[in-house]
């Protein structure tokens, strides 16, 4: 009876990522338990919003924590929407994630701070702080369904199309409820600037997309 050699591979590094991820809502539901059960039903229910909105904004722990975790989802979901649909080759380097995930990082940090110094220019920081904390909130709660989107394409239906459809569909509609929660809370202060408020949504919304999607490209 021959001895059989056994070999381990390396370890994913798309399970360390996925894992790595789950850590900061795990630690935000340890520390902020209320917060984090407030937080699970924000589209079915608007309590998290009117309760925290008001009072730590963007500068809290948890917020921060939930943050991370979507940016994380979020970069690993654009890179398989880049091996399935853009460059399956290219997504084979190990730089790609490290560069996608620098690239999102900077992209939503810088896009806030603009947004905060324009809060300053038109001496309403606290009610843009607000309303950034109100979209960053839903686009963190995307990032939920991202993760879960991520793991079906990694393990269960490797580099599915309906996979990727799906949870764009799911991740679009959740934000889009964030935005029309948003423009209702603040018709009447869009309506005192709203040439300020179509430029707004031009170079600060519209125009990083295309920039984003062309990068991409």
């Amino acid at each position: 009876m021959e001895p059989i050699a056994r070999t381990f591979e390396q370890t994913d590094w798309i399970t360390i990522t996925l894992m790595v991820s789950l850590l900061f809502p795990l630690i935000g539901k340890s520390i902020y338990y209320s917060r984090f059960l407030n937080f699970i039903i924000l589209p079915f229910n608007n309590k998290y919003i009117t309760m925290y909105a008001k009072k730590e904004k963007l500068f809290n722990w948890f917020h921060f924590q939930m943050s991370i975790f979507q940016i994380i989802n979020t970069t690993l979901f654009i890179f398989f929407i880049w091996r399935v649909y853009i460059n399956p080759t290219e997504a084979k380097n190990q730089y790609i994630f490290p560069l996608l995930l620098a690239s999102v990082f900077l992209f939503i940090t810088l896009k806030t701070l603009v947004q905060l110094f324009n809060g300053f220019i038109f001496n309403s920081y606290n009610t843009f702080n607000e309303l950034i904390f109100k979209k960053l909130t839903y686009l963190n709660y995307g990032g939920i369904v991202l993760f879960v989107a991520n793991v079906f394409l990694a393990y269960v239906f490797k580099d599915s199309q309906i996979v990727i459809f799906i949870a764009l569909i799911l991740f679009l509609g959740i934000n889009i409820i964030g935005w029309v929660t948003v423009l209702r809370n603040y018709q009447k202060f869009i309506s005192n600037y709203f040439f300020y408020f179509i430029l707004y949504l031009c170079a600060l919304e519209i125009a990083p997309l295309v920039i984003m999607g062309s990068f991409l490209k």
